[in-house]
């Protein structure tokens, strides 16, 4: 997506805007218990059906195991060349008691992280998700503790976690909007793990299975994520794809077989991008406006910390309005990190994109001068 400059960003909003969007058709109704569409980029929904209900997750449930491992790698407290042990509880969760998810390793061997986390990846692997869990935090229960503190912090509010795997436990749900907001984070905050995603198969103790994820082969745009099954849960699947630099997560849960979540996810992916368009308004770190602070020199710049995008119905994006909104009374000093602001885009009634603005830099103090005469000026206002 190409970067905008501030002062293109109003003429590229009302450029198109004589130029109304095509009627938009209603979205698909597919064949699953709840089912939903969301921008990776931009947050947006743009299709769900008891998107919001609570839903059994099934392996599902390893996208949050995933995401707090990546937590774990990238806080340099867990390495991909360490060894985890293959415990009891961890080896009998891919066996005889379990949905039939295995990586099959042998009981009290030692495996490599990364081939645990290709094995819960790519065969969704019970023993090697539950050898994870119980390498960062002991043991899965305390793990699932960290699964259910990092849902929160991402927004998903209507999840809970007791396991690793996604074992059945009237306790352990999710809902399909809760599984797309975590399927966009992994995209966004892990690229450099994502990979793992597309893998096609993955070969250990001489077994080599497959990724169950047909869309990857069905669809080249398709690159993640993951499948989930159990009786109770029926057949599920998170998936996302990029095009012309759009990316959509869809989540269908509770189908019949694996063809009619496949099915059901191509058709949903279709109609998003078909009839939706992304848009960068702004770029991290760009300046966006200035900001009158009292107690300091010049005019302070505003900037964004995250990209600013924005989603609508194709051609609709023209009739949308950007607005920064500052703070009253700022006064220095002012940290880099302080909120001063917020950058909003607005299409009607509707609120397209909000992100906090900060100043472009660390503000001083002024002078003795200045601060004296805003001291005063401060009294009026």
């Amino acid at each position: 997506m190409p970067k905008l400059p501030l002062a293109c960003l109003l003429a590229l909003l009302t450029a198109t805007a004589a130029a109304a969007p095509a009627p938009l058709p209603p979205p698909p109704d597919v064949p699953a218990k709840g089912y939903v569409v969301l921008d990776a980029f931009s947050g947006r929904v743009l299709v769900g059906h008891n998107d919001t209900e609570r839903l059994e997750p099934a392996s599902l449930t390893k996208l949050m195991t995933s995401y707090v491992v990546f937590q774990a790698l990238r806080d340099h407290k867990l390495r991909l060349e360490d060894s985890a042990p293959i415990s009891e509880h961890a080896w009998r969760a891919g066996g005889a008691v379990s949905d039939g998810s295995t990586s099959y390793m042998p009981l009290n061997s030692q495996v490599r992280v990364e081939d645990l986390v290709q094995g819960m990846i790519v065969q969704s692997g019970n023993d090697a998700t539950i050898a994870l869990a119980e390498k960062i935090a002991g043991t899965e229960a305390t793990f699932a503790v960290l699964m259910n503190q990092y849902a929160q912090r991402l927004g998903m509010k209507a999840s809970h976690f007791t396991n690793a795997a996604g074992l059945p436990d009237p306790q352990h749900y999710t809902t399909a909007r809760d599984i797309a907001i975590l399927g966009a984070a992994l995209v966004r905050e892990f690229p450099e793990y994502y990979k793992w995603f597309s893998q096609r198969s993955f070969t250990y103790n001489k077994i080599t299975q497959h990724n169950r994820n047909g869309l990857l082969d069905r669809d080249a745009t398709v690159d993640g994520i993951k499948t989930g099954h159990t009786e109770a849960a029926g057949y599920c699947l998170a998936s996302s794809a990029l095009r012309d630099g759009m990316r959509l997560v869809s989540v269908v849960m509770g189908t019949a077989s694996p063809k009619v979540r496949e099915d059901a996810s191509e058709t949903l992916l279709g109609y998003g991008f078909n009839f939706f368009e992304t848009k960068r308004l702004y770029s991290a770190g760009q300046r966006v406006g200035v900001a009158t602070v009292f107690k300091t020199g010049d005019p302070v710049p505003v900037a964004l910390h995250d990209d600013l995008f924005a989603t609508g119905q194709r051609g609709e994006l023209g009739n949308a309005k950007a607005q920064l909104l500052l703070t009253p009374r700022l006064i220095a000093p002012i940290a880099a990190t302080t909120v001063i602001g917020r950058m909003r885009v607005t299409l009607g009634d509707a609120l397209l994109a909000d992100l906090p603005v900060y100043p472009a830099a660390a503000v001083e103090t002024g002078s003795l001068y200045r601060r004296a005469v805003d001291t005063v000026r401060l009294w009026f206002n």
